[in-house]
């Protein structure tokens, strides 16, 4: 299993990331078929956040759904003490519901992606997440873009893919009306969904 570790506005050490490979060590036991581990670690300056100044990015890249976590504190350490501890846990989850979905047939995949935009007006900046970070003409606004495969799948599996990397929506394709979708939280344990009316056609499998 390969770890991948990024500093962000931060010099990430040989003795953090030595550390980084003991504790991420665990993950084997729980994802055995994990292919990699992508570490990304960053120092905010703003004094005003010395609190939660480090943070600590945990996405393991398996053949199933990405699962990730991420946590901060006002020492490295314990925000990767924070983040494993949540991702173990989703690690846990994904490995139980496996278990439930044996059986499951795959999904056809589909292509969601937007039609090409035309090229920014100034170079873009690749992120060690694969992510592309672009600035908005002059302005000092700063956005961040990135593609995801994307398969049709229900809103209950939706809502579990988006417990696993933690966020609050999760973009995905309707499996019964083929329309691109996002779930987004509520308040507790409390979702919603918004669907495009323009369904998706689905890609025809090559071989």
């Amino acid at each position: 299993m390969e770890i991948v570790v990024a500093g962000r506005r931060t010099e990430v050490s040989p003795k953090f990331r030595a550390h980084l490979e003991d504790k991420l060590a665990k993950i084997e036991q729980l994802a055995p078929r994990a292919q990699r581990i992508d570490v990304l670690v960053s120092h905010e300056v703003n004094p005003r956040q010395a609190d939660s100044s480090e943070r600590v990015e945990l996405t393991v890249i398996d053949k199933g759904p990405v699962i990730r976590a991420e946590a901060c504190a006002n020492d490295r350490y314990a925000a990767l003490d924070l983040a494993l501890a949540k991702l173990l846990e989703r690690l846990r989850r994904s490995r139980d519901r496996r278990k439930d979905h044996r059986n499951h047939t795959p999904l056809t995949p589909v292509d969601v992606r937007p039609p090409e935009a035309e090229p920014p007006a100034q170079e873009p900046v690749v992120a060690a997440d694969g992510s592309v970070e672009v600035t908005l003409g002059d302005s000092p606004v700063v956005i961040r873009e990135k593609t995801h495969q994307a398969q049709p799948m229900t809103i209950d599996d939706a809502l579990y893919e988006m417990e696993l990397v933690g966020h609050d929506f999760f973009l995905f394709v309707d499996a019964e009306t083929a329309q691109p979708a996002v779930a987004y939280r509520r308040r507790g344990w409390s979702y919603g969904v918004i669907k495009l009316d323009s369904p998706v056609a689905a890609q025809a499998r090559v071989g």
